[in-house]
């Protein structure tokens, strides 16, 4: 009885919240795509997983999509080309945002609300239509396309090998990854203000009273404070861009073929909903099994003395 009444205690609710919105909302959509994945099917419905007959219970799994997965090259450079489109972008978000927040931590506190106000102003925009104004942008005759052009700066992006001809910035890694910094930056800037927000400045004043130069401070000082807001901020950009799908649609082309249009095929042209679900849930592993070796490496390493 005691035990029930702290379970259903202020602190045992305040825990339990989080926990059945993940369990709600991750777990069980999960579970569900990972027995899609393992089931067969039979034109518009799936085979039980379960069946008994003549007293026999018998369990039925397909594998055969994920060995399919490991075979076909296909698979295998999706995913490999989601992973490095993630990580650039996170890279990229990190370099820019990274700046922006510093400059927003130690700006006037009467100035703060105006710059947290310009970085979620494009939230009041629909994503799609901003992913579509970089369309226009970046076609030809568009302003930025030609002012990259006229800088000459597309002869640089060619040497790179994110275009494949002069003038030629849609459809390529370029565009693809320009859209995806832009609509990702501030879930990057975000975190890291917040963290650089919090930061006792005094550290700072005593490594200049030590000897320390600014750039010595912040390399040894302010970079190991914000580390717990730039592994959110990656986080919170790394993980939706791998499975990102309008922006490699709209922005993209053939050359960057991502993991989010092999499972748009599967699900609605293909219409084969099991090899679907295993490129999903293969997906899905790709990203949470690395998170959760970090997060626990992380922890052990706060542990010791």
């Amino acid at each position: 009885m005691q035990r029930l009444q702290q379970v259903f205690s202020g602190r045992g609710l305040v825990i339990a919240i989080p926990f059945a919105f993940l369990l709600a909302f991750f777990l069980l959509p999960f579970l569900i795509v990972g027995k899609i994945s393992v089931s067969e099917m039979e034109t518009v419905s799936f085979k039980d997983l379960f069946t008994y007959s003549d007293g026999v219970l018998s369990l039925s799994l397909k594998f055969s999509n994920y060995i399919f997965i490991t075979q076909d090259s296909l698979y295998f450079k999706t995913y490999l080309a989601s992973l490095q489109y993630a990580a650039a972008t996170t890279v990229l978000c990190l370099v820019i945002g990274y700046p922006f927040a510093y400059f927003m931590a130690r700006a006037k506190a009467t100035l703060q609300p105006a710059l947290l106000m310009l970085v979620m102003l494009p939230f009041w925009t629909s994503f799609l239509l901003r992913v579509y104004a970089w369309r226009g942008l970046l076609t030809e005759g568009g302003w930025v396309a030609d002012l990259i052009v006229d800088l000459g700066l597309d002869q640089l992006l060619l040497a790179m090998g994110l275009i494949s001809a002069p003038g030629k910035l849609m459809h390529t890694p370029f565009s693809l990854v320009l859209g995806m910094t832009y609509t990702y930056l501030p879930f990057m800037i975000l975190p890291l203000f917040g963290n650089l927000a919090k930061m006792d400045l005094r550290l700072l004043e005593a490594a200049a009273d030590l000897g320390a130069s600014p750039w010595t401070a912040f390399w040894k000082i302010t970079v190991p404070l914000s580390k717990a807001g730039i592994i959110a901020g990656s986080m919170l950009v790394f993980i939706p861009c791998v499975g990102e799908f309008v922006i490699p649609e709209l922005l993209g082309g053939p050359e960057t073929l991502m993991i989010g249009r092999v499972l748009w095929d599967e699900f609605f042209s293909n219409n084969d909903w099991p090899m679907a679900g295993s490129v999903a849930v293969v997906m899905v592993l790709l990203i949470i099994v690395p998170l959760a070796l970090f997060n626990k490496y992380q922890a052990e390493a706060q542990e010791r003395p």
